[in-house]
């Protein structure tokens, strides 16, 4: 997948199209960003979350007549120890319930929905912190946590849209930390989000910078981008790139 887009970059296509889920629209738009080549989706995951925040179809037929008729506009791209993401990326619990569900589904032939939520048992159980120093905009936080969220971008926290982006361009890395909940702290996080109230949570820092540090005592941390687990080495170093990606979305899409 990944050669195949370099040829078509190597040949000169005017387009490159991927068609999959969030983990296969990252690995192509990996090879396609910086490249000034317009990227087509086409939205075929569960759930297509960088396809939904650009107002691209998820009806396949609309989505192929999208990368024919679309306009490109510059989207910007998180990256992390020089690894993008087009959604999000975490550390702590996520990581740890996809690396757990891959095992089951290997060893055991769970379905994807059934391993995850065993292995999401599994990792609430164990309940691991994290304890972080984030460094951004020249100040030092000192975390323990659950869990550390960086988005492409900021997400809404507030109503019915919480989760979503009203833009991929504004040029920001937002950082969502909750700050030493036990299992029913994680609870009351779980029901504000729910109910779109997640804002209003105590204990639960958002912050916003172009670039951050995150530093733990261990050398290596399980990172998930866009829904991939990887082994990164440590201290992670965060940074935007803005308008890195030219995504061939509909002329009526807002900017």
């Amino acid at each position: 997948m990944i050669a195949t887009a370099e040829q078509a970059l190597g040949d000169g296509a005017p387009i490159v199209v991927a068609g999959g889920g969030d983990g296969t629209i990252n690995a192509v738009a990996s090879v396609v960003v910086g490249s000034g080549t317009p990227f087509g989706v086409l939205p075929l995951g569960t759930l297509n979350h960088f396809a939904k925040d650009l107002n691209i179809p998820l009806e396949l037929d609309a989505a192929i007549a999208n990368v024919a008729q679309g306009v490109p506009h510059q989207v910007d791209v998180g990256e992390v120890n020089g690894r993008i993401f087009l959604n999000n990326s975490s550390l702590g619990l996520y990581p740890d319930i996809v690396r757990d569900r891959e095992k089951q589904q290997r060893r055991l032939g769970r379905g994807k929905w059934l391993a995850f939520s065993w292995a999401l048992v599994a990792a609430l159980r164990r309940y691991p912190f994290l304890s972080v120093q984030l460094k951004l905009n020249d100040a030092v936080h000192a975390r323990r946590t659950p869990f550390v969220f960086i988005g492409n971008n900021e997400y809404l926290m507030e109503g019915l849209n919480i989760g979503e982006r009203e833009r991929l361009d504004g040029g920001q890395l937002s950082l969502y930390v909750a700050q030493r909940p036990g299992r029913l702290g994680l609870l009351k996080l779980a029901l504000h989000a729910l109910f779109g109230k997640l804002s209003q949570a105590k204990d639960f820092d958002v912050l916003t910078a172009t670039d951050l540090e995150i530093a733990t005592k261990h050398r290596r941390l399980r990172v998930a981008t866009d829904g991939e687990v990887t082994i990164m080495n440590t201290p992670l170093h965060y940074r935007i790139r803005p308008a890195a990606l030219e995504v061939l979305v509909p002329a009526s899409a807002p900017a």
